[in-house]
């Protein structure tokens, strides 16, 4: 193997897909070129571990990778002539075109593709976004630079410039097939870069390099949605790496991490906060003032109260999926007792205290 993808994700072979994906989610972040402005070191790692992560990621690749240590349809160094001389001159095919096909695939896994010349839709991006508790709730735009695969502009993405007459393929030399060395056997089989003709269209592209995408980071408006938490993903569509040979972009997910508030809790849809009250106004009943997300309210509370009681404020919870109503508030009232080193105070509760003479706990037995 040229490269041992698994080693650069640091990832062992049988690792799954979801390892695959956090491996390389952990490492993009550390040398993302907007995070290691200047450094070519970072960059060219950055570039290596993109590269293991769109062979480790589709299972197609993966598998021809892991059987073969390559992918593609020639592996590296293939096309240069091996010094055994067993088998040299034969060509397979001219035994058969069918026979040579057959052998072809069941040695393969498949016949040899034409992926030169053929659309293929950009990988998708990830990015993680910190947002506010308040941010969250009722949604925001904002603004987000990340760095992206876009359409070359020197070639208009074919990876070739057109030069009005074809070019020889620098990988065949013109022939259109190419020889590929597996152990003691030699096979000649058609070019996978000029798909048989021996001719490219043009010349390859000298600013991208015959891929047709180049990086470049870009600016670009996010809206996020009212109602997100911690784990959403918002999907931004079109913004991932550019498609090959004219095939779509990608797609940006937006992973969402919610800070916490300092009053209010969330669950679900529903708001919580903790209000503390006075002895005087749980047992006689009072009108507070509370905070919400959208300002201050006033709640009702009636004599009586316990400490713990909840208190529902409908609507002023989170809104739902598709803008459809929103959740609701609940106060819980704690019951706060006075100061107990006024003199004053203490002299009232114990009259208090002669005046209610139930024990609260005779009905639990204990009295």
């Amino acid at each position: 193997m040229e490269k041992d993808y698994y080693q650069i994700l640091g990832v062992p072979r049988g690792a799954s897909l979801s390892e695959v994906k956090k491996a390389y989610r952990k490492l993009a972040r550390k040398y993302h070129p907007d995070l290691n402005p200047g450094d070519k070191t970072a960059e060219a790692r950055f570039k290596e571990i993109q590269e293991a992560y769109s062979v480790l990621s589709d299972p197609k690749k993966r598998a021809q990778y892991d059987q073969f240590g390559f992918v593609g349809n020639v592996p590296p160094g293939a096309e240069q002539a091996s010094n055994f001389s067993g088998f040299e001159g034969f060509d397979f095919s001219d035994y058969g075109s069918a026979t040579f096909r057959d052998f072809f695939e069941s040695f393969f896994g498949g016949r040899a593709a034409r992926p030169t010349f053929e659309a293929e839709r950009g990988e998708d991006l990830h990015y993680t976004m910190k947002l506010g508790f308040e941010d969250a709730i009722n949604g925001v735009q904002t603004k987000i630079r990340l760095t992206r695969l876009v359409t070359c502009s020197a070639c208009g993405g074919r990876g070739y410039l057109s030069s009005g007459a074809p070019n020889r393929c620098p990988t065949c030399g013109g022939r259109g097939r190419t020889t590929i060395q597996r152990g003691f056997m030699r096979f000649a089989s058609e070019c996978p870069t000029c798909g048989g003709t021996g001719r490219l269209p043009g010349a390859a592209c000298s600013v991208c390099h015959g891929e047709g995408r180049v990086q470049a980071a870009e600016t670009i408006n996010v809206r996020i949605p009212a109602g997100v938490d911690t784990g959403s993903k918002v999907r931004i569509a079109g913004k991932g790496n550019a498609g090959r040979q004219g095939g779509p972009a990608g797609d940006l997910y937006i992973s969402i991490e919610v800070s916490p508030h300092s009053l209010f809790q969330r669950e679900g849809s529903n708001i919580y906060l903790k209000v503390p009250i006075t002895i005087s106004e749980a047992t006689l009943g009072a009108k507070i003032e509370v905070p919400t997300l959208s300002g201050k309210t006033m709640i009702r509370i009636p004599p009586g109260t316990k400490s713990g009681q909840k208190f529902r404020i409908k609507g002023l919870g989170v809104p739902t999926a598709g803008g459809k109503g929103r959740g609701d508030q609940l106060v819980e009232v704690t019951i706060v007792p006075p100061p107990f080193n006024d003199q004053r105070v203490r002299e009232l509760m114990r009259e208090l205290e002669r005046v209610v003479s139930e024990n609260p706990r005779d009905k639990m037995g204990m009295a």
